[in-house]
């Protein structure tokens, strides 16, 4: 069974070999490629080379998640780009409404976008190991996206302060992450990896307000053109659980400060297919290869009987040694 049956079979709830190994892998890519994270995030050639490098640890699915910025700097966002650390917005695009109308409705494709870059990267995985691994595609959620754009804190504000307007950024931002989702479905990419962090910062109700009617716009427009969705929600998300299962998506993140127990009975009831929940820091990061082993198959003792992905809670530090890695990704064998 190839990396990319195993994990569609675990995604249908279908029968597999072994539990598949799944991780989100960004600077321990470049780690180990000996680039540096600039390079990662700007230069598709150099991530296809990165990402396709892990194949060597036997992992079942490859993506080109490097940062939260794409879209932003496709609306114009003005762009900081470090030599080892991911690109970020200087000054936020949108802290009123007249701002919100001068932005435009960039082509995920057009030519020396970052957007497109990121599309390139899609194709050149799917191309080279399209069959082997599942390759999973990346957007940010709309809520993220309000947030990368007006800056966490002011929106977060605006949901109290104007949250007409708060929506109206979020309807704007929507339809983009839709475009940028469906063009690397198209490139090659199965499934499209969503990224909402920051709603693990806002209550169940503001949630279902805010974050909940978007994402569900979303996984069912990357659903009707034949794709599928992970939702991403690093932090704490044990109060949202039953709410996030409703947005569509086919696979979910249990990060480390999730119960992952509470989350194997949501996710199971609902028929979906969730990863996690080792910490990275504790369980990989300053573990032997033996306690991260054990880790390990403590997270799929727990998820027996249900549609289970191995995965840290986030993603794999760079320091964590080859050892441990690979003991990380032969604990399901």
């Amino acid at each position: 069974m190839t990396g990319k049956e195993r994990c569609l079979n675990a995604i249908a709830g279908e029968p597999v070999d072994r539990v598949p190994v799944f991780p989100l892998l960004m600077f321990f890519a470049v780690d180990r490629a000996k680039i540096t994270y600039r390079r990662y995030a700007t230069d598709a050639a150099a991530l296809v080379d990165a990402q396709l490098n892990m194949r060597q640890f036997n992992v079942d699915a490859l993506t080109v998640c490097s940062d939260a910025f794409r879209l932003s700097a496709d609306l114009g966002g003005d762009m900081e780009y470090p030599e080892m650390a991911p690109p970020r917005l200087t000054r936020p695009l949108v802290r009123n409404e007249a701002d919100l109308k001068r932005l435009g409705r960039p082509d995920p494709l057009g030519k020396g976008s970052r957007m497109a870059d990121r599309v390139a990267g899609v194709r050149g995985i799917a191309r080279a190991a399209g069959e082997e691994c599942l390759v999973l595609g990346w957007v940010e959620m709309p809520f993220a996206e309000a947030c990368a754009i007006c800056g966490i804190s002011d929106f977060m504000m605006l949901l109290h302060d104007d949250p007409e307007l708060a929506h109206r950024v979020l309807e704007f931002v929507t339809p983009l992450e839709i475009d940028f989702a469906i063009a690397q479905i198209e490139a090659g990419a199965p499934m499209i990896g969503a990224g909402d962090a920051a709603a693990s910062l806002i209550s169940p109700k503001m949630y279902r307000e805010f974050a909940l009617p978007y994402e569900q716009r979303v996984c069912e427009a990357v659903r009707r053109r034949g794709g599928m969705v992970k939702l991403h929600i690093c932090g704490n998300t044990n109060q949202l659980l039953e709410d996030m299962a409703l947005c569509g998506a086919d696979l979910f993140n249990v990060d480390h400060m999730v119960d992952l127990g509470r989350a194997a009975d949501v996710y199971g009831r609902a028929g979906k297919c969730f990863k996690g929940n080792l910490n990275p820091v504790s369980d990989m990061l300053q573990s032997t290869p033996d306690r991260c082993r054990r880790r390990a198959l403590e997270c799929i003792e727990i998820a027996a009987g249900r549609r289970y992905m191995l995965s840290a809670g986030c993603e794999v530090p760079a320091g964590v040694t080859d050892e441990t890695f690979q003991a990380f990704c032969g604990a399901p064998a």
